[in-house]
């Protein structure tokens, strides 16, 4: 019957449970999000940070920090308006730990979006070891109201690669964040790192496996970036190890969608690094190909998210 039918949660040629297919299912609509910096800090900075993260913590690709919220969301809509007239917008809080702030502060900065015209839902970044009992409480309201998506920082389940990337919080602390959010019926998204120092295939697909038990609404796959002015550059210099190439990145990744099951929504599969900062992996410098470089790969090994679970194939 073709391609258009292979995945039940796929209205275009994609063998995985897309975003676009997700928001559009749910609004009717072309729905955008819209990356925003609210200036928050990370708590974990003060013990260095995350090895992966310059000085300035995850997330400084979001908006311009020089610009109040507003200012930075109607940039962008600006551009994306000629393109979907009819679009709604999720704001995305994205810059560094973005609960890591008083109650009153994050009322101010999250209803300042909401409050903006066809702005839908809120999806908000942040770490499992920085989401007091009040926030819940307060997170919990805005889910009443708005369509509401945290998005939780993992990277591995493997607690000595966590340390060595200097996490800062272990996975029983991530899984309890979990089922505190989900008991509260908020969406959950969770990040995770392939390629990471060490690591081979087996333990990422082990990640995959362990979060596909867990009730989680999403996924973002991202590679391993190299960055200037980290720590980790310093590391790699110091005592280089492996880099995925593309080949291997994508069948890794293809692996893990087999492994997920088909009603988790892919978030993200490819990072999108500032390229005068990248310093390794450079195949990411042609992000906009790797989509169909991925695609075709899917295709030709006839694969699709949750096949070693289920079989939607025709």
């Amino acid at each position: 019957m073709g391609d258009y039918m292979i995945f039940k949660y796929s209205n275009t040629n994609k063998r995985y449970h897309t975003l676009d297919y997700y928001y559009k299912n749910i609004f009717k609509t072309k729905i955008i999000k819209i990356s925003l910096n609210a200036n928050f800090s990370c708590p974990h900075l003060k013990s260095g940070g995350c090895i992966y993260c310059n000085s300035l913590g995850s997330g400084e690709y979001a908006g311009n920090v020089n610009d109040d919220l507003i200012t930075q969301f109607n940039k962008v809509k600006k551009l994306m308006h000629k393109k979907w007239p009819n679009g709604k917008y999720i704001g995305y809080f994205q810059a560094r730990t973005n609960t890591y702030a008083p109650i009153s502060i994050l009322k101010e900065k999250y209803e300042t979006i909401l409050k903006l015209e066809n702005v839908v839902g809120l999806s908000i970044a942040t770490r499992p070891d920085c989401i007091s009992d009040d926030c819940l409480e307060y997170l919990s309201e805005l889910n009443n109201k708005t369509f509401l998506t945290i998005e939780l920082g993992l990277q591995t389940i493997h607690q000595k690669t966590a340390e060595l990337i200097n996490r800062g919080h272990n996975l029983a602390c991530f899984v309890e964040t979990v089922n505190k959010l989900r008991a509260r019926n908020i969406n959950v998204v969770v990040h995770i790192i392939n390629g990471l120092p060490y690591e081979t295939e087996k333990m990422m697909l082990e990640t995959v496996k362990f979060l596909n038990k867990l009730d989680i609404q999403g996924i973002k796959f991202h590679m391993l970036c190299i960055l200037k002015n980290t720590k980790l550059e310093q590391i790699y210099i110091e005592k280089p190890f492996k880099i995925l190439t593309e080949k291997e990145y994508i069948d890794i990744v293809c692996k893990q969608l087999e492994y997920l099951r088909p009603e988790i929504v892919i978030h993200r599969i490819f990072s999108g690094p500032k390229l005068d900062e990248l310093i390794e992996p450079k195949w990411l410098n042609k992000r906009f190909t790797l989509f169909n470089e991925l695609d075709n790969y899917m295709k030709e090994k006839n694969i699709t998210q949750s096949d070693k679970l289920y079989n939607f194939k025709n």
